[in-house]
């Protein structure tokens, strides 16, 4: 956008330059030719001056000395015609008085008709200044004096006059970009500010993080005005997630209490329902269950969300290492083997107990999935600056277009509907992972399963 105000700029500066260049500088050349049309015309007059005694004693050859004379110091070309076109008198026997538009000249002259200015001498034009003036004597055109002007001083003159404004209308331009480039800065600060902020606003607010507010110091007013308004939004719209959210943890908690009370009495009805309600006694507590899993759930993505609390630096190793130990024996009741891989990973950055509940997370989800007598394949790798935590089933997996929907909230894939489960846990890990700016990728592997790979900052 800088580029694009700043070259709006040049081009109104340029079209000032050729506004005022172009007019100052036919004047000057109109100046010139004026200056050398008015001095020609004055030898012109002089020669037709002397050429009416000489016409009158007969005798126009005595003319052609001063002629003569006349070229030597100023290379200009005079002939002497009379009435008939016949040269009487001239400086030079290479004159010729045939060439383009003489002719008309001459015609104009012995018709009594003065000179008059020729077109605008321009730097470009190669030919020579003709004026014809007739001698008059006793009021009658007795022939005619004509003058042959090279324009080459003249036109280096102009020339040089255009260079002079060529390189002051390029000074001027300079001076115009050097004017404009603070001026451009300044007016779009508060533009690229408002563009960072526009940038980083979706992720401050969805991980919770405080918005940094763009301010609104420097700027033309309308977009400090503008700068404002967008941090007075971004706060109000920090404030709606933010409430969003502890609404999400004090129902999720506040819920907990009545539920648990509600799975007491109905277990307590064991033994004290008939036969054929025993069965919706049955499937009351396994909602029961089902709704405690959903608000523990509930709770863990409040707390991802929450940004009352900074990102710590953690022992991913000693975190890995206790939560497969945890996993353990679930993995053994499933028959399903837990397998380690990769290498030491180090320490990274993550809320606390946050490398916990990813694996929590991934590790609960592909235990649901993946099939008995199978691999959940855990690995750990530290490349460039990142720690990456994989987790790998060999379940039936996701379809290619359901691998950018699966980390959404309560999203589950139509052939998974008969699983337990709330869709709740990959959007709790993409939560705990956005916090730190890190990032989470599923894959389907070619032999089947889904793999799930946390990225997150590295700490040395």
């Amino acid at each position: 956008m800088r580029s694009r105000l700043l070259g709006i700029v040049l081009a109104l500066v340029v079209l000032v330059l050729l506004g005022l260049g172009l007019p100052l500088g036919r004047g000057v050349a109109a100046a010139e030719q004026q200056e050398l049309f008015l001095d020609r015309l004055t030898d012109t007059s002089r020669f037709a001056s002397v050429a009416q005694q000489t016409l009158i004693d007969g005798q126009p050859k005595l003319l052609e000395p001063a002629m003569r004379r006349y070229e030597e110091v100023y290379g200009i070309a005079v002939v002497l015609l009379d009435r008939d076109r016949n040269v009487l008198a001239t400086s030079s026997e290479d004159v010729d008085v045939t060439g383009e538009g003489v002719p008309d000249m001459i015609a104009g002259a012995l018709v009594g008709r003065l000179p008059s200015a020729p077109p605008v001498l321009m730097p470009w034009d190669r030919e020579q200044l003709v004026l014809a003036e007739p001698v008059l004597i006793g009021g009658e055109v007795r022939g005619a004096v004509v003058t042959f002007s090279p324009t080459d001083k003249s036109r280096s003159q102009v020339l040089i006059w255009w260079s002079v404004l060529l390189t002051g209308s390029a000074l001027v331009l300079a001076l115009g970009v050097l004017a404009a480039l603070p001026l451009v800065r300044w007016t779009l600060r508060p533009v690229q500010r408002l563009d960072d902020a526009t940038g980083k606003l979706l992720a401050a607010v969805v991980s919770g993080r405080p918005v940094t507010p763009v301010g609104s110091s420097s700027g033309p007013p309308e977009l400090r005005q503008l700068s404002r308004s967008f941090d007075q939004m971004a706060a109000n719209v920090g404030d709606a997630l933010a409430a969003q959210r502890a609404f999400v943890a004090d129902a999720s908690h506040q819920l907990r209490n009545p539920l648990t009370a509600l799975k007491l009495r109905l277990s307590n009805l064991e033994g004290h329902v008939d036969a054929e309600a025993e069965v919706h006694q049955v499937a009351a507590l396994a909602e029961a269950d089902r709704l405690n899993r959903i608000l523990d759930e509930l709770l863990s993505m409040a707390r991802a969300e929450s940004s009352s609390v900074d990102p710590v630096v953690v022992d991913v190793d000693r975190a890995v290492a206790g939560r497969l130990s945890a996993w353990q024996p679930a993995a053994v009741a499933k028959n399903v083997h837990l397998v380690l891989d990769g290498e030491p990973g180090g320490t990274a950055l993550a809320p606390p107990r946050g490398v916990e509940a990813i694996l929590d997370a991934l590790l609960d989800n592909a235990f649901k999935f993946t099939r008995e007598d199978t691999l959940v394949h855990v690995d750990v790798r530290r490349r460039d600056g990142w720690v990456k935590i994989s987790v790998r089933d060999q379940g039936p997996g996701l379809e290619p277009d359901e691998l950018d929907r699966a980390t959404d909230r309560f999203w589950r894939s139509q052939a998974h509907q008969n699983v337990s489960g709330s869709g709740l846990g990959l959007s709790i890990v993409r939560r705990v992972v956005e916090r730190v700016d890190g990032e989470v990728v599923l894959e389907s592997p070619e032999d089947g399963g889904l793999a799930v790979i946390v990225t997150i900052p590295a700490v040395d």
